[in-house]
């Protein structure tokens, strides 16, 4: 097992930098227009030969209410009625892009996030399922990882009771915050009752695991008060729970202009939310993952990271990131061998360009032989907390020490530091550094000095 994570104050205040999350690297801060339609079919035509099998993401953008911290791409309406068009679309995306793919080729993962992919009425959702079944080789055994996100104020047991119908059997669950007064200063008023009545469903409908996501940081926020709120959330015995930082960019995200910074709290007060939340959370018997997650022992991303299996994709710690992931939807991104790609984010654009019979790729990158060495070596360290230099030397052809010397300084100071150990065979990532990971993938990260670090949250 894992050695727990260690907190340490001082390592904390002189490493607690702004960086990339690497859900991918390059990260898609790299993306450019320079990518597009005839890469994505050309990266296709690969992965039907190769008969690799696939993950899809399918985006949702719909909320009936805005949440004043959410960053995600999103359109805020009460018209149902808006989601029409934008499914036409979607299943002429979806239609589009498998007669690129082969038959054979097995759907391990699906996610539908967003949105609320329950912002859909229970016809559109059937009907969307039998679409992708069609078209898309889904499992029909109940052994994929078959995911969707949920609003608990838009979901009752008959929606569960569909979902679990069309095959889902894991849900994430939006929560944030119970506190009434935090609740009120994000504009999401969300009880308990309702939290604790959708995860009961899920329970009795036989989903195979249950995460919630819990956000510190937010306005109004305490160390007691979201104390409590974990308290209440252990409770309730997620499989899975996601507990972001709270990154403030109203300049960047309009939403947030909406949140008095006053009521934000200090960031003293943000690192004790944060330490108590771990001390809570693993007096309860869950273990840190990494990168804000944490799972019960039992739980596949923990098997997978005591196996060293765990892989990292856009979908977050996966233990499918031996398939292409395909995106479908407005801002969806793909990852399909070397080819990263991405839609308009633009809604009117995604469906117009759709209803021209054309695909909405509008930006994205082609890995080269470095991008393929440093994101294996990032991918090996955020998901291990280790990294052998001999098995990256065999699999690149290269000298690890001669290949990274101008970051060898950097290592050998966060080894110093106690954040890694570091020696000619290889590094692993101390208890007190691992809430720091972020930082030393950092290290790797070429593209990292070109670019303006306040796109990125901090690491803590």
């Amino acid at each position: 097992m894992l050695d727990a994570i260690r907190w340490d104050p001082d390592l904390i205040h002189r490493y607690d930098l702004a960086g990339p999350r690497y859900t991918s690297y390059p990260t898609a801060v790299q993306f450019h227009s320079q990518v597009g339609t005839f890469d994505l079919l050309h990266a296709l035509r690969d992965s039907r030969k190769a008969l690799r099998p696939l993950s899809l993401y399918v985006h949702v953008p719909f909320c009936a209410n805005i949440c004043y911290y959410c960053a995600c791409n999103k359109v805020i309406t009460k018209d149902r009625g808006r989601a029409l068009p934008y499914l036409q679309r979607l299943e002429q995306e979806i239609q589009l892009i498998a007669c690129h793919l082969d038959p054979n080729q097995k759907v391990e993962q699906l996610h539908f996030g967003g949105g609320t992919p329950t912002f859909l009425s229970h016809d559109e959702l059937r009907q969307l399922m039998a679409h992708l079944r069609k078209h898309f080789n889904l499992l029909d055994d109940d052994s994929g990882d078959y995911g969707i996100e949920i609003d608990p104020r838009e979901a009752d047991w008959s929606t569960m009771g569909l979902l679990r119908e069309l095959g889902f059997n894991r849900v994430s669950i939006g929560l944030q915050d119970l506190d009434p007064n935090v609740q009120r200063a994000v504009n999401r008023l969300q009880s308990l009752d309702e939290t604790r009545a959708v995860i009961e469903a899920a329970r009795t409908l036989q989903f195979r695991s249950i995460n919630i996501d819990l956000i510190y940081g937010l306005p109004k926020q305490t160390p007691d008060n979201f104390a409590r709120t974990v308290d209440e959330v252990i409770s309730l015995q997620p499989d899975r729970l996601s507990v972001f930082n709270y990154a403030h960019l109203p300049e960047r995200f309009m939403p947030q202009r909406r949140i008095n910074g006053a009521d934000l709290p200090a960031p003293a007060d943000k690192l004790e939310m944060l330490h108590r939340t771990i001390e809570q959370l693993t007096r309860a018997g869950y273990r840190y993952i990494g990168m804000d997650h944490f799972a019960l022992p039992d739980d596949e991303l923990a098997i997978a990271q005591e196996e060293s299996t765990l892989q990292r994709n856009f979908q977050g710690y996966t233990t499918h990131g031996h398939c292409d992931l395909i995106g479908l939807g407005v801002s969806a991104i793909s990852q399909i061998g070397d080819l990263y790609c991405q839609n308009s984010s633009d809604l009117n654009q995604y469906q117009n360009t759709l209803a021209g019979a054309q695909l909405a790729t509008s930006r994205g990158l082609v890995c080269n032989q470095d991008d393929r060495l440093r994101r294996e070596v990032i991918q090996q360290i955020i998901c291990n907390f280790h990294l052998d230099f001999e098995a990256i030397e065999q699999a690149f052809n290269i000298d690890f020490r001669g290949y990274f010397s101008a970051a060898w300084p950097q290592l050998e100071a966060m080894a110093r530091d106690g954040l890694i150990t570091l020696d000619s065979n290889a590094l692993s990532v101390l208890p007190a550094g691992r809430l720091l990971v972020r930082s030393v993938c950092m290290v790797f990260d070429v593209y990292l000095e070109e670019q303006n670090r306040q796109r990125f949250s901090r690491v803590i």
